[in-house]
């Protein structure tokens, strides 16, 4: 974390401001937060292309139609990160994630040249984390083992399943044979990696779910994400739903998974994220426990501190526009600063997450709002018996993972 310089100096992204008076009226404005410091700072890269895009998928990602510019998307995100450098000037980056899309369709050389460009302008920490999406259909052992030497030091695999009949149902470019020869490259090349798994399929069974588990445990992945299928508005599932197993049969799988995982020696962190000892991804935990990250790319999402305010930035979606944007100076589409009224809710969104909740201090640091605001929600919560309250934590009981949603609505507003 940075400590937030004294007034009068210039915290990073902020105005100078030069008079005793301008101090003051700074700390008087009406709704101001005070954060007494800045959260951990992680980036975000977007690749916005694919080679199909999946029927479940609601991802800013689009099919690569023809030859990708990817030189002019490497410029473009050169030069969009210059134009954010005053916002986040001094802070040290401690994640890099590079999503999609599917990334791992870049060339060995332009990923070599992303990774250059990041180490000439950010003060990379010396023990980040750099993790980068890849899917089973674009592995080449060699391409992967110079991904490794450009810096990638985490692989997430989107693997889904290992079953082929449900990876035509999903509309996957692999088959079960390549997903088995991806985890196979990830691990000769790589310390630390992701299988993401997909439950809840059509047509999917209990058995058939207990195979795929078993299958990607065999392979002693670091990391297990474990993401309970859902129709997403726009996209094809959505508007051509197929015949998913019902309420009660994914709800076995969810014991089963609780079970398989456990009894395997994974942590089970988060909602959806399972990790062995020592290896939660420290990304997405930065956006649990309300963190900050600056967004490139393509669509992608930043969320910044400064001393007294909170501010969300959006990119333009679409690749084209993006590119004519930052060659513009203006990448940026949308911008606002998350209001007092919404910063409790935000943040507990993100941090009810957490299997094991967080100290209380944490909202108070992250949201420069004392705990009293919210108060009322977390008595009403704990009467309800979904949180458990004390000086040290905070935390959803059973029935509050079980019930989710309710409970972080029951923040909103």
């Amino acid at each position: 974390m940075i400590p937030i310089k004294p007034a009068g100096s210039k915290p990073a992204g902020t105005r100078s401001i030069d008079s005793a008076a301008g101090v003051a009226m700074q700390y008087l404005q009406p709704g101001a937060l005070n954060l007494s410091a800045l959260p951990p700072l992680s980036l975000y890269i977007h690749w916005p292309w694919c080679v199909r895009k999946c029927p479940y998928c609601d991802f800013n990602s689009h099919e690569a139609k023809g030859e990708v510019p990817e030189q002019a998307y490497l410029d473009a995100l050169r030069r969009d990160l210059e134009m954010a450098l005053p916002l986040i000037w001094g802070r040290k980056i401690y994640t890099v994630f590079i999503g999609g899309g599917t990334p791992s369709l870049m060339s060995a050389a332009a990923l070599d040249r992303l990774m250059s460009d990041l180490r000439s302008l950010l003060p990379l920490d010396g023990a980040a984390e750099i993790t980068m999406e890849a899917n089973p259909g674009t592995f080449e052992a060699e391409k992967f083992r110079s991904y490794r030497a450009s810096g990638i030091n985490r692989l997430s695999i989107g693997i889904q399943s290992f079953n082929e009949q449900h990876l035509k149902a999903l509309g996957r470019i692999h088959g079960s044979g390549e997903a088995r020869r991806a985890v196979e490259i990830a691990q000769a090349n790589f310390d630390n990696f992701n299988l993401d798994l997909m439950y809840a399929l059509p047509s999917q069974t209990l058995g058939e779910a207990r195979t795929d588990l078993e299958t990607a445990l065999s392979f002693k992945p670091p990391h297990l994400s474990l993401y309970h299928l859902t129709m997403e508005p726009n996209t094809v599932f959505a508007k051509y739903p197929p015949q998913l197993p019902d309420d009660d049969t994914s709800a076995d799988m969810q014991d089963l998974i609780a079970e398989m995982t456990a009894a395997a020696g994974y942590g089970h962190y988060e909602v959806s994220a399972y990790a062995q000892p020592g290896h939660q991804a420290r990304h997405n935990l930065n956006y649990w426990q309300f963190g900050d990250y600056l967004g490139i790319g393509a669509g992608a999402h930043s969320k910044l501190s400064f001393p007294h305010r909170v501010l969300r930035q959006a990119r333009y979606k679409q690749p084209r526009s993006y590119m004519e944007q930052v060659a513009a100076g203006n990448p940026v589409q949308e911008e606002h600063e998350i209001g007092r009224g919404d910063m409790g809710f935000e943040f507990m969104l993100n941090a009810l997450r957490l299997q094991d909740g967080f100290a209380p201090n944490l909202f108070a640091e992250r949201t420069g709002l004392a705990m009293n605001v919210i108060e009322k929600q977390l008595q009403a919560a704990e009467a309800k018996g979904l949180l458990y309250l004390d000086h040290q934590v905070i935390r959803p009981t059973e029935l509050g993972h079980r019930f989710l949603n309710d409970l972080q609505q029951m923040f909103l507003g």
